[in-house]
């Protein structure tokens, strides 16, 4: 029987638990399958982590939005701005400005 992508990603962690990517790809796969606790939670670890990897804002943003947690939603994209902004991202900068104003 084939693994899941899930049993996959998280295999792949196990063997390498500081691979950025991987952690960022797990905590994708918890949302798409609806389990937005344990997509907070690695998308949590990762910002401590790894405070410049841009993209986790958004994603932990929209975690927060399903779980209808819209204060820390907003903390988190205000956050991620400050941090794109810092790093000329512009294009990131602006969908977190999108998803804030969305939530606004």
């Amino acid at each position: 029987m084939e693994k899941s992508r899930l049993e996959q990603l998280i295999e792949m962690l196990e063997k390498d638990p500081q691979d950025s990517f991987t952690r960022y790809a797990l905590g994708l796969e918890y949302f798409s399958l609806k389990m937005y606790d344990d997509a907070v939670r690695i998308f949590e670890e990762l910002i401590l982590d790894k405070p410049d990897y841009h993209a986790t804002y958004y994603q932990l943003g929209k975690a927060y939005e399903h779980m209808g947690n819209f204060d820390m939603a907003k903390k988190v994209y205000e956050k991620g701005i400050g941090v794109t902004e810092s790093q000329n991202e512009n294009h990131a900068r602006d969908e977190l400005r999108m998803a804030l104003d969305e939530l606004l």
